[in-house]
C-alpha cells in the first residue's frame, strides 16, 4: 500500500485541509488530509491514515477537470470499512454530484493517474487488473493471443471486456 511519504511527494507537500476521520473503521487515530490546488476545474487529492502508527487505509485522487475521481483502499481495511458503509447506510459510490469512484487495486495504477492529474496531464483511464496465472495458463493465453495477432495484453483486455459485456457491465 502507498505509504503517507509518497502521498505527500504526489501533492508536492501541500496539504490544505486535515481533520479526524470521524468514521470506526479505521481506528480512533486516523485522521485525513486534503490537497487541493484551489481551482474548481482541477484537481485535490486526499490520504486517510492512522496518526500513530502511519498505515495508510485510502488514497483518493479527483480530477475535476475530466470529471474522475480514483480511490485505493488498504485490502487490509477495505470490509471493515463495507461493513460501516452498510451499517450507516452510505453508498461508497460516489465521489461528488454524478461523479462515482474508481477503486484501483494496484498502487502503480494510482501513482499515474495522480501524477498526471497533478500536472494537468492526459492519462490512461484504463485500471490496471492484478492477474495471478500459473506458468501453463500463462503460456495458453500467449499461443491463443499469437493465433489472433495481438499481445497479450490486448487478449487479456479482450477477454475481461467480454465477459464484462456478458454481466451486463456498461463498458
Amino acid at each position: 500500500m502507498i505509504t503517507l511519504k509518497e502521498w505527500m511527494e504526489v501533492v508536492n507537500y501541500r496539504i490544505t485541509e486535515g481533520s479526524n476521520f470521524m468514521w470506526d473503521c479505521y481506528g480512533p487515530d486516523s485522521y485525513s488530509l486534503d490537497s487541493w490546488n484551489g481551482d474548481q476545474n482541477g484537481h485535490s487529492f486526499t490520504v486517510i491514515f492512522d496518526t500513530k502508527t502511519q498505515v495508510v487505509y485510502e488514497v483518493q485522487s479527483h480530477d475535476y477537470r475530466t470529471q474522475r475521481a480514483y480511490r485505493l483502499v488498504n485490502p487490509d481495511f477495505k470490509s471493515e470499512r463495507d461493513v460501516e458503509s452498510t451499517d450507516r447506510n452510505v453508498s461508497l459510490d460516489q465521489a461528488w454530484d454524478e461523479v462515482n469512484y474508481v477503486d484501483l487495486e494496484e498502487d502503480d495504477d494510482w501513482f499515474q493517474k495522480a501524477l498526471a492529474i497533478e500536472a494537468e496531464e492526459d492519462y490512461d483511464t484504463r485500471v490496471t487488473v492484478p492477474l495471478d496465472l500459473d506458468e501453463h495458463e500463462m503460456f495458453t493465453l500467449m499461443k491463443m493471443a499469437h493465433e489472433r495477432d495481438l499481445t497479450l495484453n490486448e487478449f487479456v483486455e479482450e477477454i475481461l471486456r467480454e465477459q464484462l459485456t456478458r454481466m451486463g457491465v456498461k463498458l
